[in-house]
């Protein structure tokens, strides 16, 4: 009996986009790259990546990893997430003040908002860390990366309620549904698409995408998660979203270089990255 065959994945190196795309949202300080981080670098430029955004999601970790992007198209975010939210103290505040008047890589708060998946960090915590941080971005003038996994609506909520309508809101890995869609949109907040678009059953999002204007779209790998297709299940990297840029611009109905040359053009302008 014959072994069955596995046609091998493509590369995407090979689908050949110019290098004109930004990767809005990576976790390359993870110990998932502590070995290749380099290589994978130049394997992000060789596949169309021309600017990385890079999440920070304490200020001792940006402390400890700014490093590693030294001569690179790096920017940063900075953020405490809502799992952590317990560790958004005075003195935590006050370090990420400093570090974002002190360095322009720092381009956006984020990722913050609200995880009601896990149950192990009490939501009034959340909350508070979340208002907290908004504030300062509003203060600092630094566009908002939300992060909000079962809790679309009281994510959405609290930033209507504290008046970040119109503000620069990115909301980060999105997965839900046109009517989730819409309202974001009718706030003016901007929108990122992860790999899991390329998964066959996302039709709902699928949908969303569909609705999405094209000046409100950006792409990302949420990397070291959510590998697109064909690479599901490996380890994620800034490369990768070209997979996800390809499904996208199917989706929409363009060119996937079209598509890729719009969501670069989005993430410059909503970070202010030259």
């Amino acid at each position: 009996m014959s072994k069955k065959s596995h046609k091998p994945r493509q590369e995407p190196e090979t689908i050949g986009l110019p290098c004109v795309g930004v990767e809005s949202h990576a976790h390359l300080d993870s110990e998932e790259f502590a070995d290749d981080l380099e290589e994978l670098l130049d394997r992000a430029e060789a596949s169309g990546i021309s600017h990385i955004v890079q999440v920070f999601l304490s200020h001792r970790a940006y402390l400890d990893g700014r490093h590693l992007f030294e001569g690179r198209n790096v920017s940063f975010l900075l953020g405490t997430h809502p799992n952590d939210a317990d560790q958004l103290d005075d003195a935590e505040l006050d370090a990420m003040r400093e570090a974002f008047k002190a360095d322009p890589r720092l381009v956006g708060v984020g990722e913050i908002g609200l995880d009601f998946y896990w149950d192990d960090m009490p939501r009034d915590l959340q909350e508070r860390a979340f208002i907290r941080q908004l504030e300062l971005a509003r203060e600092l003038e630094k566009p908002v990366v939300i992060h909000s996994r079962d809790s679309n609506p009281e994510a959405i909520a609290i930033l209507e309620k504290h008046g970040f309508r119109d503000f620069p809101v990115l909301w980060h890995c999105f997965g839900a549904d046109v009517e989730t869609a819409e309202r974001l949109l009718a706030n003016g907040w901007h929108i990122s698409i992860p790999g899991p678009i390329t998964y066959r059953k996302t039709e709902e999002t699928q949908a969303a995408v569909a609705r999405i204007p094209l000046d409100r779209l950006l792409l990302e790998t949420d990397c070291p998660y959510l590998a697109p297709e064909p690479w599901r299940g490996k380890r994620n990297h800034p490369a990768l979203i070209a997979f996800t840029a390809r499904r996208v611009a199917e989706i929409k109905g363009i060119a996937a270089e079209d598509l890729w040359r719009i969501a670069g053009e989005n993430a410059r302008r909503f970070f202010g990255i030259r």
